[in-house]
């Protein structure tokens, strides 16, 4: 009998032991919190910064898979859905138009880069150059529209009407065309390096990740390219209220990090710019 009770005391202290123990690994509401953050990213440049960032995150405590995708809809997808923590491959005016056309619950968890667009030609070496008629190819993406339309006023192409919000301009709202420029609208993001490599149209503009990830130098291979001062910032998004986890709050301060910015201005000399915000 003493034997027994001795027993059941030892079985009681190793209960309570490993209660306490696994205690480190819970949140203040009682909940174990993952040490394992799935992201959700484009090839380049987002998915090789985040690789970068994997030890510095895994010195945090938190263990990171990185899931690559080649498009811009599946991502916002897939965070949606649960499959992913976070993802990490657009600007703010996309994310904003997203979740206003399909109800996405997101938020931001921190702005990490700024990708400019670079306008590509074979044929002319200066946008001066381009001839009456030109045609200019760039992406079906209606939030990349009035990003690329202010590039070009700047330049002086092109002038937008009175009163526009010119991230939110569309061919439409082109006041002023004096080389009677034509638009080609309907290409998937991804194509336009292939698009610019097979010579089609007369200037193609290309969002630095595509043009990076086809072999491109954005800052030594286009014609113009955007300031850098653009407020088209790549995000850390997740689904709302998941700002604040731990997990995602490291993974944001190791974005934030010098070693990390540093990396960025490095390894693109210029073609992606990173930001702390």
């Amino acid at each position: 009998m003493k034997k027994w009770l001795l027993a059941l005391l030892a079985l009681v202290l190793t209960a309570g032991l490993t209660a306490c123990g696994s205690s480190e690994d819970k949140t203040e509401g009682g909940k174990e919190e993952s040490k394992k953050i799935v992201v959700g990213a484009s090839n380049v440049p987002h998915a090789e910064i985040l690789e970068k960032a994997k030890p510095l995150l895994e010195e945090k405590g938190y263990d990171m898979e990185i899931k690559t995708f080649n498009d811009y809809v599946i991502p916002n997808q897939a965070l949606d859905s649960g499959e992913l923590d976070a993802n990490y491959f657009q600007h703010i005016p996309y994310l904003e138009s997203q979740m206003a056309e399909n109800g996405y619950k997101f938020e931001i968890a921190g702005g990490i880069h700024i990708e400019p667009i670079g306008v590509y030609s074979k044929d002319y070496t200066t946008l001066d150059d381009l001839p009456k008629g030109a045609q200019i190819i760039m992406s079906s993406s209606v939030a990349d529209h009035g990003r690329i339309l202010t590039m070009l006023e700047k330049e002086g192409l092109i002038t937008l009407k009175d009163g526009v919000e010119k991230v939110k301009a569309t061919i439409d709202d082109i006041e002023e065309n004096p080389k009677e420029l034509k638009f080609g609208t309907e290409y998937e993001a991804a194509l336009l390096p292939q698009i610019f490599n097979n010579g089609e149209g007369d200037a193609v503009l290309i969002n630095s990740n595509y043009a990076i990830d086809a072999g491109l130098n954005p800052l030594k291979d286009s014609i113009a390219i955007e300031e850098s001062d653009s407020p088209y910032v790549n995000v850390i998004a997740v689904r709302e209220g998941d700002a604040d986890k731990p997990a995602i709050k490291a993974l944001v301060e190791v974005l934030h990090s010098k070693e990390i910015q540093d990396f960025i201005l490095e390894k693109y000399e210029g073609a992606v710019v990173p930001v702390k915000e």
